[in-house]
This record gives C-alpha cells, sequence and structure tokens, in this order.
C-alpha cells in the first residue's frame, strides 16, 4: 500500500473511532475523497485491522464505528497537525481571544505529554523550525470581548437549556434586563450570544461586552427544534440577517484572473 492510501486509511480510522454513531459508506466516500467500491474495500481492511468494529443498522443504510478508540500507535500526531494546532492557538491570542487561546494550549500540552519520548524527541525538533519559520499577520481593526466567566456561564446555561438574564447596555432601551432563551455563541471581530427573547422564537444577536449581571435562571431555555446555527451563520451577511439578493458583479476582462481567485 503506498504511504498516502495508508495516511487516508488511517484518517478514515481515526473518524470512525471518534464518531459515536458511527459513519455511513456515504460519508466515508466523502472523507476519505475516493469512489463507492474503493471505500468498500478500505472499510473491509479497517475489519481486518481493527476486529471490534461495528456495524450498526440505520434505518435502510448501516453505520460502522470503531469503539473504545484507537490505541497509542495510530493516534500519534503529525509535524504538521501539531503546527496547525500551535499557529490555531497564537491566531487566536494575536485576535485577542486569550480564553480560546488558552484552551488549545492545554490540548497541545495534553497531546504531547501523551506522546511516547521517542517520538516525541524525534518531532519536537521539527515543530519547533516550523513554528518559528511561519507566523500570523495580525489584522486591523477591533479586539473581541473575551471575558472567561461569562463565555463559561453562557456554555453551562447552553448545555443545561436554561434561560439566560442579563442587564444590555445597547438596544433600543439601553441598560434594560432581558430574559433570553441561548441558542449558540457566534465568534468574530465582535463576539455575539445568539439567542430570542422569551416568547419569541427569531433570535437576535447580543454583543457580549454590552452583557452584564449575568445569571442562569432555572427557567428553560432552548432553541426551537431543528434549529442549527451554522445555517443561522450562513444566512448572515457578517453578523446581519435580511432576506437574500441576488447580486450581480461585472467584471472587466483584465481583472477576470483576479475576480475568480
Amino acid at each position: 500500500m503506498r504511504h498516502e492510501k495508508a495516511n487516508t486509511l488511517l484518517d478514515l480510522a481515526r473518524r470512525m473511532a471518534s464518531s459515536a454513531e458511527g459513519l455511513t459508506l456515504d460519508e466515508m466516500t466523502r472523507d476519505a475523497g475516493v469512489g463507492r467500491r474503493t471505500v468498500e474495500r478500505m472499510r473491509d481492511a479497517l475489519y481486518a485491522l481493527f476486529p471490534q468494529m461495528e456495524e450498526i443498522a440505520d434505518g435502510s443504510t448501516k453505520r460502522f464505528r470503531i469503539p473504545h478508540g484507537l490505541d497509542g500507535f495510530f493516534q500519534k500526531p503529525t509535524t504538521e497537525e501539531l503546527l496547525e494546532l500551535n499557529k490555531a492557538s497564537a491566531a487566536l491570542r494575536a485576535a485577542g481571544a486569550a480564553p480560546r487561546a488558552r484552551a488549545l494550549e492545554a490540548l497541545e500540552h495534553e497531546i504531547r505529554a501523551a506522546m511516547r519520548g521517542v517520538a516525541l524527541r524525534r518531532m519536537a525538533p521539527d515543530v519547533e523550525a516550523l513554528v518559528r519559520a511561519e507566523t500570523i499577520a495580525i489584522q486591523a481593526g477591533p479586539r473581541p470581548f473575551e471575558d472567561e466567566a461569562l463565555i463559561g456561564a453562557i456554555r453551562h446555561a447552553l448545555m443545561a437549556m436554561k434561560a439566560l438574564k442579563f442587564t444590555y447596555a445597547g438596544g433600543r432601551t439601553p441598560g434594560a434586563a432581558r430574559i433570553v432563551a441561548p441558542y449558540g455563541l457566534m465568534f468574530g471581530r465582535f463576539n455575539y450570544l445568539v439567542a430570542a427573547e422569551l416568547g419569541v422564537s427569531e433570535p437576535r444577536n447580543w454583543r457580549l461586552d454590552r452583557i452584564s449581571e449575568l445569571e442562569i435562571l432555572d427557567t428553560p431555555g432552548a432553541a426551537p427544534e431543528g434549529f442549527r446555527l451554522q445555517d443561522y451563520a450562513d444566512r448572515s451577511f457578517g453578523i446581519y440577517q435580511d432576506e437574500s439578493e441576488d447580486v450581480v458583479l461585472r467584471i472587466l476582462p483584465h481583472g477576470a484572473e483576479d475576480a475568480l481567485g
């Protein structure tokens, strides 16, 4: 088996081990970027490598997963993976998102601590050399508001499906108390709580830097069935929600190559 095929097979095994519900053959085909017949052969190869692999009926389809995870040999990260994790935490820190940067830095330390000494000593010089050779360009503009306690409380409310009460220094009535059902958090140039006031189904974006005196209520509060935060974000232009509009851009011939890029 060529090196590229081995990498693809190992990556598929990782995905199957990290998925609680398992993957269908169609999902394996999409993730691996190969044809159906090829992914069927890959599945059979994984059966031979991991006899504990399970086949789960899901309506008219079948899902496959590898329970109990993979052992350390199969889970060793690559130099590029450690590098990108380091760069992601550096980018968050440079953007002013220190709490989320610390979470990724802690994950990197945990991964390094779990690696065998020989593998870590072999990989560390390459990672350090690439870290010194690559950097993040600082973007001009406002730094996002990152209050670790505030974000932690909102995440707790999201998991418990409880309503939130806070004072909001914005909108038409600055300083008014708001009671909302939290739908999710949206991070960007400004960070927002996506939530709907109780009794209202349509959510709004609430800037975290304008929220104070936050408390979690015993009142139930959660997004309605079928709501997906990513779909909501995909309908936005930045943070603004409105009806979709068709836009035609007319490009002069000399700018066509740049426009396509």
